[in-house]
This record gives C-alpha cells, structure tokens and sequence, in this order.
C-alpha cells in the first residue's frame, strides 16, 4: 500500500501520513547515537563516531559535533552531507544576526529558522526531506542553558536529556529512569558526565569504548561568557576511565 504513496514527500496516504519523511526518519534511526544531557552548569554532548580505517585522515572539526556559533553547537544524526548543508545554513544564520544585531542569537530562534527549512523540504515537489537530525545545545542570556532536538519534518523541542540515532528508544528510557532530580531542579556538571557515560555504554554496539569510537563536547560559561569546549582524544579516555565505563551491550 506504502508504494503508491511515496513515490513524492507532497503525497499523503489516506491515512495522512508521508512516507517520504517517515523514512527519513527511520535513517536516522540507524545512524551513529548521539545524547545530549542539560546540567546546572552546562551542556554535554556525546556522539558515536564510525569505525573507519586508520589510515583516513581525520578532520580536526570533529566527525558529528560542531560549532555553529559561540553560544550554540550541535551534535548529529543521519546523513552527515546533508547535515553539512543545514549547519553551514546555521552558522550563516548565526553571523547575520550577530552582524544586524551586535549580539549572539537567541538559541530557539536558529533552531526555529533550521527547522523551517527542513519543513520546506517536505512540502514541494521535486525535494526530498533532509536525512539528519540535531541535538542543539546553546546559551543566551534570556533562558540559559538549552537543550534542543529536531526532526526531518522540521519539529523541534526542548530537553532536559535526549538521544536520537540507533538504540534511541531504550537510551531515553534509561535517561528517563536515572535522571534524578528534585522539583525542576537540574543535574550537576559532573553527575551530567555519570549519567551520560552511563547511558552510552548501554546503549552503543561497540565491545569498547574510547575516543575511537565517541567524540564529546561541552558548552559552559567563562566568567559569564558562553564557551565550547571539543574534547581530545586524550580528554575522552580519561572521562572513560574516570567513570570506569565497561560496555555491557
């Protein structure tokens, strides 16, 4: 029934559903895992990287986490080209409202622009829906911290902790169970970091892990100034080793 009906993302189903976005959807699904996890004193972000060859040369940027601006930067899931096209997008967004404004933009107004544009590319023919998805962490002075998650069909919303890629149903059931806080308070920095090592060692396929196989990222304040932080290699082995991760998939 599914082929008469997605052969365009502009065609519904009787049933209202579009099929081309849904598959979108379920290649994220099958993509490297990425957490990211709201805390008082900041954000993490923990993404799974592919195992390659050694021999490739590794970009200095970082393989599913980049900066998009000063106060914003995003981890990634899906078709890494695609993703390439919106954080670009992104960054240009980010530098004309620094430019018009004098001030970094407000976190949930780039992801609202993002998200526009990946709803437009459900929505006329001859398109295909962007095959990524994002967990956008920023800062701004309105709310603070903020931890977003987007989808191909251009929805957003806001997190306290949130996974998306492979195994995401059971990593948000974890996160849901070990995110243990009073009233609408917030974890501490490092029970961020024990948490979200926790969740990844559950959840990745991997028989270890180190900074072949995961890359992570903070964004924190310096002196009331929003700061990313990309960590070495050297830096993720020894968060491992410090909250003795062991995976157990």
């Amino acid at each position: 029934m599914a082929r008469r009906y997605d052969s365009r993302t502009t065609i519904f189903s009787p049933d209202g559903r579009l099929y081309q976005v849904e598959y979108a959807m379920e290649a994220i699904n099958h993509a490297g895992t990425v957490i990211g996890v709201l805390s008082s004193d900041g954000i993490i972000i923990c993404a799974e990287k592919q195992q390659t060859s050694k021999l490739l040369d590794k970009s200095p940027e970082g393989e599913k986490i980049y900066e998009i601006n000063s106060n914003i930067v995003s981890g990634v899931a899906g078709i890494t080209s695609d993703a390439n096209l919106l954080i670009n997008e992104g960054r240009l967004i980010a530098q004309n409202y620094l430019l018009k404004y004098d001030s970094d933009i407000p976190v949930e107004q780039l992801v609202r622009r993002l998200c526009d544009i990946k709803q437009g590319y459900t929505q006329f023919g001859g398109l295909r829906p962007f095959g990524s998805s994002f967990l956008i962490a920023g800062w701004d002075p309105i709310i603070g911290f903020q931890l977003y998650q987007t989808d191909p069909a251009g929805n957003y919303s806001g997190w306290k902790a949130a996974c998306i890629g492979e195994n995401n149903s059971s990593a948000q059931s974890l996160l849901k169970q070990e995110y243990k806080v009073e009233d609408d308070s917030l974890l501490s920095m490092d029970a961020a970091y024990e948490l979200i090592c926790k969740v990844i060692s559950k959840t990745i396929d991997s028989s270890k892990l180190t900074s072949d196989n995961l890359e992570f990222s903070t964004l924190t304040l310096a002196d009331g100034t929003p700061k990313v932080s990309m960590f070495s290699t050297k830096d993720v082995d020894a968060l491992l080793k410090k909250h003795s991760v062991e995976n157990t998939a």
